[in-house]
């Protein structure tokens, strides 16, 4: 059926009704005609093969309208960004004054490809030149593609303004402003600057914005004649801080601002008027001269008129003091009880003293109870954080904040929890912002701003790449933010610089690409082209499985996911996971490869795993760990003390590469991985237990040649295979230790006082707390005998589980291989005659304990036992306990069990 469409359409392009020659005649039905050719083409999957016959035929007739609809229509539907056969077509029907056949033509382009800017704009002018109202929706969605189109965002600011819609005007405007800007276009900035001043001149975070980018793309001065104008609202309106604060930024680029000078001294007249030092401050300052540095003369003025009476200020000896009196040049500062009152020139408290704002949060300290301002505190966050904030010139850490409010105001227990709470503040009330050179240092903002002008001051602050993939990704998650923004486009566009010209695929490459693929997935008007293939990406990756690793995901991202997704897209996918495992450990990753036939690779790579424990250390452990009871991984039949070797091999290779200092951090975490799945539920114990003493002594020969594990591993070890078969006979090269430091005792008793200890932490002490509680929520604690007998309970197992802690620190597991006769010593059984009344004695030497002396079980560590230990068999021993006199003959000695 393809093969009769084929010949169709190579009949239709003979035809010399289908060139331009009739093109006097053509209407929107034939398009419609073409289309029905192009949809049965679709269904009959011979797309493609009538594309090359038009893209072939338009190589020796370009004008030929049938083979310019196809070859760009199907190119629409392979997602090509080529759209020269579109625009030819186009331009022969505007050429030909086929209005509604070009009408009709776009709306079919835009129908396979939405964002085919091309055919909007087209339309768009079709729209325009009827006067229809449709073409402003088709603007808006320009403009949102195009994010170099700044005309047409103006165009709209004007329409909705006429409109009276203010909100959209204002956004329109905002987007023109910012594309002009990144064109360099200063006469149209000038002119947007000034309507937007006239619209929204309180969102001062916003005229900073575009006037550090004006610095950065044009230049300095132009961005500083802009803020003058900005400058005059603020002047006018006797906003003095922020009127100040621009004239100190004008300053900044151009310290010879005569201009700016002056209107800095009138500023401060404004708003220190009526104050009786006033002239004299400016004049001592040498404001008016142009000699002095202009934030010298400034930072002076700014000192000395803060020193004014009923004004705070610091020592950094006597602390926070009021001014309570200024004669001449004399202050009378009072420090308050601890410091008393203090009398000092004018210079020298310029130099001394520090003026503090009456909110500053050393103020509040020392004119508040600390309980008032602990309280307010941890009932209003928002303005806790706006107070420190603002205390330290709007520019703070939480390490300062932490050191502010921490034991003078809060207990560290407080701050945990109010800590918390004001991180969620600062990250979601735009009130708040972050300095755009230190993504640490908060600021507080007058005026609020946008979620997407929060992003993007946050992505410039932030230097760490993979940080500032997620502030990306977090604008995109954002419901409520706007994709088509500049400010969007200036983040992505860091991205996608990374993607221009590749000579060495590194993570930051690697990222690039799969952030810049998925925008493109998830908001198609970006289009961004990539011109490399992820098989040309991937191919050029040193270390796939090391590279999965270097890339670091966070909530918003999820570059390892897209990573594996890409590479699943590859021929040879199934052997790229394969390899990958051993850095992905996913179940996913099994499973996907065990249904798409692929199990005996994965056995393959299990088999592997074991047999060269080095490469595949964490593959290894994964496999162990997680995958004993699959189906694939039985019939992979790979014997249960391979597995068992293998982990052991794995705990030799770690302990040796960290003794030599090589990656110490990640093999500690395998070797403890390896020790818990091969000691803590005593599996490779019941292993060798199960199998019989010739199995004990291959396996327990390995463990014991790995010199570096723990002791007490070992010696309970000993004990519980001595349990099972109590005449085996060690043969290891351990050294014994004759006196072990500590607190000797059995593995019996030793897993019992664990136990206790688990139950009093996660038993007893959750109860008694929720016994407190209960009675405690009864009142008048004085008469409340619940909660007298719950707080009693509660000091002793705080006690109880103190004093075990402490002997846990200090226990000994015994090891019974070590046992001997030939003296008293721990673990034996002795026979004493009694001398004074002719009977034998018989008594066990352990621990305190295992201790009970009604059953003859003595403690080495009691003064009874003390005074036995080492003598031999045939010895008398005489001695004094408690004014009581003991005279024995040692009869016999021998092993206890244990």
């Amino acid at each position: 059926m393809s093969e009769e469409l084929i010949k169709n359409v190579q009949e239709m392009l003979k035809e010399e009704t289908w060139t331009r020659a009739a093109i006097s005649n053509y209407t929107k039905n034939n398009l419609i005609e073409l289309a029905a050719v192009i949809e049965k083409a679709r269904n009959e999957n011979c797309a493609d093969e009538i594309k090359t016959l038009c893209d072939e035929h338009l190589t020796h007739s370009k004008d030929s309208i049938i083979a310019l609809y196809f070859s760009g229509i199907l190119a629409l539907d392979k997602g090509t960004l080529d759209n020269s056969a579109l625009v030819s077509l186009v331009d022969i029907f505007k050429k030909n004054h086929k209005e509604a056949v070009v009408e009709y033509l776009c709306e079919s382009i835009l129908a396979d490809d939405p964002n085919n800017k091309f055919a909007l704009r087209t339309l768009a002018d079709r729209y325009r030149a009827e006067n229809n109202e449709k073409v402003w929706e088709l603007y808006e969605r320009i403009v949102k593609l195009d994010y170099e189109e700044a005309e047409l965002a103006k165009a709209l600011a004007e329409h909705y303004e006429e409109l009276s819609d203010s909100e959209n005007a204002i956004a329109y405007y905002k987007k023109a402003l910012l594309r002009y800007v990144s064109a360099k276009n200063l006469n149209i900035i000038k002119e947007v600057w000034t309507k937007l001043i006239s619209l929204i001149p309180e969102e001062i975070d916003f005229f900073l914005l575009v006037q550090r980018k004006v610095a950065k793309t044009i230049s300095d001065d132009k961005s500083a004649l802009l803020m003058q104008e900005l400058y005059t609202y603020y002047k006018d309106t006797q906003k003095w801080d922020t009127a100040i604060d621009i004239l100190k930024l004008i300053l900044s680029i151009d310290p010879k601002d005569n201009w700016a000078r002056k209107e800095i001294i009138e500023c401060f007249k404004g708003k220190y008027a009526g104050h009786s030092h006033l002239d004299d401050y400016i004049r001592s300052s040498n404001l008016t001269q142009n000699f002095r540095n202009v934030f010298e003369a400034i930072s002076d003025f700014e000192k000395h008129i803060a020193f004014d009476a009923k004004n705070f200020v610091f020592h950094r000896s006597w602390g926070v003091g009021i001014i309570r009196k200024v004669h001449n040049d004399i202050l009378t500062i009072n420090f308050g009880k601890r410091s008393g009152i203090h009398e000092m020139s004018l210079k020298m408290a310029v130099n001394a003293l520090t003026p503090l704002a009456k909110n500053h949060i050393w103020v509040l300290k020392a004119t508040k109870s600390r309980e008032e301002l602990a309280k307010k505190i941890k009932d209003e966050k928002e303005w806790a954080l706006k107070t420190i904030i603002k205390s330290f010139d709007n520019n703070c850490d939480f390490k300062r904040i932490k050191a502010e409010l921490v034991d003078s105001i809060l207990t560290p227990g407080e701050w945990t929890s109010w800590n918390t709470a004001a991180k969620k503040i600062l990250e979601s009330n735009s009130s708040f912002g972050v300095n755009p050179n230190d993504i640490n240092m908060y600021t507080v903002r007058e005026h609020e701003i946008s979620l997407e002008e929060k992003l993007s001051n946050e992505f410039k602050a932030q230097k760490q790449f993979f940080a500032r993939i997620e502030i990306l990704m977090k604008f995109v998650n954002a419901d409520e933010t706007d994709k088509g923004s500049e400010l969007f486009a200036d983040m992505f566009s860091y991205f996608t610089s990374f993607l221009k010209t590749v000579t060495k695929v590194n993570e930051q490459i690697l990222a690039s690409y799969l952030v810049v693929r998925d925008i493109n997935a998830k908001i198609p008007s970006l289009a961004f082209p990539i011109k490399y293939t992820f098989k040309e990406i991937y191919d050029d990756i040193e270390n796939p499985r090391a590279m999965y690793d270097l890339l670091k995901d966070s909530k918003n991202t999820s570059l390892q996911a897209n990573y594996l997704a890409a590479i699943k897209m590859l021929p040879d996918w199934a052997d790229q996971y394969i390899r990958l495992f051993p850095a992905v450990l996913s179940s996913d990753m099994l499973k996907t490869l065990i249904n798409s036939g692929h199990t005996e690779k994965v056995q393959k790579l299990a088999q592997a795993s074991f047999e060269n424990s080095r490469e595949y250390r964490e593959a290894a452990l994964y496999l162990f760990k997680e995958c004993q009871n699959e189906k694939w991984f039985k019939e992979a039949g790979i014997p249960y003390e391979k597995q068992l070797i293998g982990l052991l091999n794995i705990i030799t290779q770690t302990f040796r590469e960290i003794n030599n200092h090589v990656n110490t951090t990640e093999n500690k975490k395998i070797n403890r991985t390896a020790t818990q799945l091969l000691f803590k539920d005593d599996t490779l114990l019941k292993y060798m237990i199960e199998n019989g003493e010739d199995t004990i002594t291959r396996m327990y020969t390995l463990i014991d040649d790995i010199t570096d594990l723990e002791s007490s591993i070992k010696a309970t070890l000993r004990n519980k295979i001595l349990e099972k078969y109590p005449e085996y006979k060690f043969h290891t090269a351990e050294e014994k230790t004759s006196a072990p430091s500590g607190m000797l005792v059995t593995v019996k008793k030793l897993e019992e006082k664990q136990a206790l200890v688990d139950q009093i932490q996660n038993v007893d002490i959750p109860a008694n707390a929720k016994d407190l509680s209960e009675a405690r929520s009864q009142g008048d604690l004085k008469e409340n005998a619940e909660y007298k007998a719950a707080k009693e309970h509660q000091h002793y197992l705080t006690v109880t589980l103190a004093k075990l802690q402490e002997e846990l620190n200090r226990s000994v597991i015994f090891d019974p291989t070590t046992i001997t006769t030939s003296v008293i010593s721990f673990a034996t059984k002795v026979t004493l005659l009694n001398k004074d009344t002719g009977k034998d004695e018989t008594y066990t030497i352990l621990g305190p304990w295992e201790s009970d002396p009604d059953n003859g079980i003595i403690s080495y560590m009691s003064p009874f036992g003390d005074a036995l230990l080492d003598h031999k068999a045939g010895e008398d021993i005489s001695f004094v306990i408690n004014e009581h006199s003991y005279n024995y003959t040692v009869k016999a000695i021998k092993a206890a069990k244990i």
